[in-house]
């Protein structure tokens, strides 16, 4: 199996449930915390996949429930997907390949960064590094597919 071999169609990788987990790192108060949960890619009416995730953070100050929504749309090519915040607004690109497996998004005041790695047809992971004068964190997210085809 060539772990180097990224998904040529993203949709298609995507589709289904993952199990997530989550490092977070405040570098400025050296702050650590996780977030465990499910992710789930749907495919919805508009030709595009509904991001969610549900899960569990522990964070010093907070321990509980949280989630995410994002809305991921066809990209410029089959092997990338354009993500989107609910309310519409661009987001970032997401690709595995070698020219697009990283991309930015700012968000002001801070410079957020996002790298994407294909580990395989049933793992990947992304990190988050967020540099600004109000935040300074790195989100570190492994995902693992839930309905792989030969599970127990």
């Amino acid at each position: 199996m060539n772990h180097q071999q990224p998904t040529q169609d993203l949709q298609a990788y995507l589709a289904g449930s993952w199990s997530v987990e989550r490092t977070l790192l405040d570098r400025a108060s050296g702050t650590n915390g996780t977030f465990t949960g499910v992710v789930r890619y749907s495919l919805n009416p508009d030709g595009g996949l509904d991001y969610r995730e549900d899960g569990t953070m522990h964070w010093p100050s907070h321990s509980g429930p949280a989630f995410r929504e994002y809305v991921l749309t066809p990209g410029a090519t089959a092997d990338s997907m354009d993500v989107f915040f609910p309310d519409g607004r661009p987001f970032h690109v997401m690709s595995f390949s070698e020219q697009g497996n990283q991309d930015k998004h700012w968000c002001d005041p801070d410079d957020y960064r996002v790298s994407y790695i294909y580990l395989g047809p049933d793992s990947f992971s992304f990190t988050w590094d967020v540099h600004g004068p109000a935040k300074d964190l790195l989100l570190e997210s492994h995902l693992v597919r839930i309905d792989a085809g030969r599970q127990a």
